[in-house]
């Protein structure tokens, strides 16, 4: 009974990480589908380029809340079960990227793919369920990162990489509540938000990753260029 109820947690997770935030308010906001525009992802940065800053705002606040909200749901129904606490935001961070309520088809109606995000929000938002002040590190370091190299991919790679580090010395330190399963959430998440950057880190590699115009890397290229 127990391992229906956990994975149905882990279901749960996936689910709710599908919705898809971006989509639902760029289409509220300016009538379009985001999936046409630029990248055609469904997160935050893709949200900002389509309709301004408010709904890019807005979807990466939901898209972390769904993160968080899995966490918080898994660790609720089972207080025990830990490994069940990171595989729901994992779950998450997947439904995000590869939503089911987003199917792609081809011309004969065949399936082709599941669109969605790149999961840097949701991986945030997980990270935060799991230790509510990761926030307060991976959010400055993040934006940090943002606005000096202008990478929204990098950015989004940042938000794995601090969360390991964060629980990383959590346990090294011995802090109360830390847990080497909390390491691997990071570490996983690491590489399923690569994954899903495959072309921007191709594109970093080429050196014709889209800069962020109101970074400083932006500023000083356009600075350049003129």
């Amino acid at each position: 009974m127990q391992l229906l109820i956990d994975g149905g947690l882990i279901l749960l997770g996936y689910l709710l990480g599908s919705i898809p935030s971006g989509l639902i308010l760029v289409k509220l906001m300016t009538g379009k589908d985001i999936r046409t525009i630029e990248s055609g992802r469904t997160g935050g940065t893709n949200a900002f380029r389509a309709a301004g800053f408010g709904a890019g705002f807005l979807t990466a606040i939901f898209d972390i809340f769904k993160g968080t909200l899995a966490t918080w749901i898994a660790i609720a129904a089972t207080p025990d079960a830990h490994w069940v606490h990171i595989l729901a935001p994992l779950a998450a961070i997947l439904g995000h990227n590869y939503s089911i309520y987003l199917p792609e088809f081809d011309q004969n109606g065949r399936f082709v793919r599941l669109r969605g995000g790149a999961g840097g929000a949701p991986a945030l938002g997980g990270a935060i369920g799991l230790w509510w002040p990761s926030a307060l590190i991976i959010l400055p370091l993040g934006a940090l990162v943002f606005f000096t190299l202008g990478y929204a991919s990098v950015t989004t790679l940042s938000v794995a990489f601090f969360a390991i580090v964060v629980f990383l010395i959590r346990v090294l330190t011995q802090a109360p509540g830390a847990s080497w399963l909390d390491v691997i959430y990071g570490v996983v998440t690491l590489l399923l938000l690569a994954w899903s950057l495959r072309p921007n880190i191709q594109k970093l590699i080429n050196g014709t990753e889209r800069v962020v115009s109101i970074s400083l890397h932006g500023k000083l290229r356009t600075r350049q260029q003129k």
